[in-house]
């Protein structure tokens, strides 16, 4: 099964570090937030990945035609210019960077890599979020379900404590830290989808948005099922965020970590 992820857009809360490299691109450890996603799917034996790049995709192309030079260790004879190749500390990955559209929406790039998914079930995501999901139960829970997707949902926190307080005598009857949100389920972004959704996206333009009218008419036709994670799952939406993953990662309480 391949993994597609979506990697082109602009990521205009980061402009400070964008203006130098896609989002995704942002390191976690000295290592991109993509790199993190794609061993995610890697400890469950998914190894074959589809890069939905745009915004400034030359820098994922570049890393990836480097990485295995970057992770082999080497001796470098400059005498006559030769190279020995010794360990080897690269993945077993194979990765198809795919530029579909410096402005395109989300539904337009999956359309645009269609080719190379095949007539297969496949799996999808986004290039900037992690999380401890049990992708290979998500694949059977959806071969299960016989929907054309499977979408992972997350029941998230509030961002502040809540105070219940007796209306009559202003006692603080009981205090909660950051309990659950409004109690609804939030797309987590992490899908599983058979061919059929090709269908549901229309070819010859740029300005399809997944998230709207093909998932929208998805679940009108009965044909979405909810996997619903109650585990970790953090999206890199601004500056904090990925220092808050920095941190966790520079003292190993990084949850997303499930590889050795």
């Amino acid at each position: 099964m391949k993994a597609v992820i979506f990697a082109g857009g602009l990521g205009t809360r980061f402009s400070e570090k964008t203006q130098y490299m896609p989002k995704p691109m942002i390191e976690i450890g000295g290592k991109p937030i993509l790199w993190h996603i794609m061993k995610i799917y890697a400890a469950h034996g998914i190894n074959d990945f589809i890069i939905c790049a745009g915004y400034k995709q030359y820098v994922i192309k570049e890393y990836f035609m480097n990485y295995f030079m970057h992770n082999t260790d080497m001796t470098i004879d400059l005498s006559d210019n030769s190279m020995k190749l010794l360990e080897n500390h690269s993945e077993n990955w194979k990765v198809t960077i795919v530029d579909t559209g410096m402005n395109t929406m989300t539904g337009s790039r999956l359309r645009r890599i269609q080719k190379y998914i095949g007539n297969e079930a496949f799996c999808l995501t986004y290039g900037d979020g992690v999380t401890d999901l049990d992708i290979t139960d998500t694949i059977k829970a959806h071969k299960e379900s016989g929907k054309a997707i499977s979408m992972t949902v997350y029941k998230p926190s509030g961002r502040f404590g809540s105070v219940h307080i007796n209306p009559s005598t202003n006692e603080v009857l009981s205090f909660e830290e950051k309990p659950d949100g409004d109690g609804n389920w939030i797309n987590a972004g992490f899908f599983i989808c058979e061919p059929e959704v090709f269908d549901y996206i229309p070819d010859g333009t740029d300005s399809v948005i997944f998230e709207r009218e093909p998932l929208v008419n998805l679940v009108k036709d009965g044909k979405m099922h909810a996997y619903k994670h109650r585990g970790f799952w953090k999206p890199m939406d601004m500056l904090r965020d990925n220092q808050e993953m920095e941190k966790m990662w520079e003292n190993n309480r990084a949850p997303w970590k499930i590889w050795k």
